[in-house]
């Protein structure tokens, strides 16, 4: 009874410390794939997306209305690409909440965006994630965008 407990606990342990790693890994991406974003390197952030990937935001109008966008990875690269040097931007990440179930991952990120040092919005962003062989790639990523920010 002794021995079986063991091989439970250890068995237990082990799925644990697996699932653990994996977080991190998913983790990983998104911060790698932030530090690309501030970087501006395309090249980088390319790597870090599936060839299908999604990108939405939620957001208010003006008259109070929830909109939903959807931008083209590709528009969103040049957009990138094409702010200037001399601009400061960082979208700084505050907490992560992560799930994983194979190879699927989700991660819930609240964070807060400063355009040359000045507050500029807040609100989370959703990342899917799906492993590729030994690497996650974002397939998915909605974001909400407020100015009220309690």
């Amino acid at each position: 009874m002794k021995s079986l407990l063991l091989v439970f606990t250890l068995a237990f342990a082990i799925t644990l410390n697996a699932q653990k790693s994996e977080n991190e890994n998913v983790k990983t991406t998104v911060i790698d794939f932030f530090e690309a974003f501030h970087k501006q390197d395309t090249t980088a952030l390319k790597s870090f997306v599936s060839d299908n990937v999604i990108l939405q935001s939620i957001s208010i109008n003006k008259e109070g209305k929830s909109v939903l966008k959807e931008d083209k990875f590709d528009i969103f690269i040049k957009n990138i690409a094409s702010i200037p040097k001399d601009r400061s931007f960082e979208e700084k990440l505050l907490d992560f909440n992560i799930q994983t179930d194979g190879n699927m991952a989700n991660i819930w990120v609240s964070y807060e965006f400063w355009y040359q040092e000045k507050f500029s919005h807040c609100g989370v962003n959703s990342f899917q994630l799906m492993k590729e062989g030994d690497k996650w790639k974002i397939i998915y990523l909605v974001d909400t965008r407020r100015r009220d920010c309690e």
